[in-house]
């Protein structure tokens, strides 16, 4: 029989876990990411040309390994929320949050009815292998994971009451954005930035949840660790093959030049 255990969010008690983010928008990026071994994998629908069916490519691709795939939709979109679990997602990061009853949607969305108002279309989904898991109705909810983004200055004022919100799995700190709001764009290392990251996931810790962040900083990523986050995703697809090209070119063309970060990115 088929095991629809979502192991990611099984795991959110029990490890940390490591995670790269894809925004290749393609399968076979998505396996080579997955056949290195990596706890999650982030299949972008946000900033990645990614559409339902690349998505799905994606899904069914990562299918064959350990790693556990997490998907970023464009929006909080009910709608696009009830396409995505039909097609096999289990565990969905939410972007921009900001209040309690956005995150209260969000988990209504991934819950079938009377819990929740997810549409019910079993047979024609994925989720369910085409009605072909005979209980999957009934355990379904309880497999979904969901993950709100926290990534402006709204989200952070309301973070207390968006943690008191039942079915949120975990929260995840947006520092690309949340680095904008506070005035340091493209500085996600700025002390200010920091010390709100921190005492951040400090807090979500605190409640019960899970709290999460992405950061292709070495130095950073391992700090968030060292604190205890429980999902980090250390590095992005398509930052880790342009630097890797340009640093070929260089080696065998006469002025190339490799730009260094002058700030932690988060790419």
């Amino acid at each position: 029989m088929l095991d629809t255990t979502n192991y990611f969010k099984k795991k959110l008690k029990e490890t940390q876990q490591i995670g790269m983010w894809l925004g290749m928008a393609d399968g076979y990026t998505a396996e080579i990411a997955a056949n290195a071994g990596f706890d999650w994998l982030l299949i972008d629908g946000e900033h990645a040309p990614n559409d339902l069916k690349s998505i799905l490519y994606q899904l069914q691709t990562i299918a064959a390994y350990p790693s556990q795939a997490v998907v970023r939709p464009v929006t909080g979109d009910v709608a696009l929320i009830k396409q995505l679990l039909d097609i096999g997602a289990q565990t969905l990061l939410i972007p921009m949050i900001e209040s309690a009853e956005q995150a209260e949607l969000m988990v209504s969305a991934t819950r079938y009815p009377p819990e929740g108002i997810r549409g019910v279309g079993a047979a024609l989904a994925r989720a369910s292998r085409w009605n072909n898991l005979a209980t999957y109705l009934q355990d379904a909810d309880e497999q979904i994971c969901v993950i709100v983004q926290i990534e402006s200055k709204k989200g952070l004022e309301n973070l207390d009451e968006i943690l008191k919100v039942d079915g949120i799995d975990g929260v995840f700190i947006g520092p690309a954005d949340l680095s904008a709001a506070l005035g340091h764009r493209g500085n996600p290392g700025h002390p200010e930035v920091q010390e709100i990251i921190v005492s951040s996931i400090e807090k979500i810790r605190a409640a019960g949840k899970a709290a999460g962040i992405l950061s292709a900083d070495e130095k950073l990523a391992k700090q968030y660790l060292a604190m205890g986050t429980e999902f980090v995703a250390v590095g992005v697809d398509t930052s880790l093959l342009m630097k890797s090209m340009n640093q070929l070119l260089a080696k065998f063309k006469d002025g190339v030049e490799v730009a260094a970060p002058t700030t932690p990115s988060v790419y």
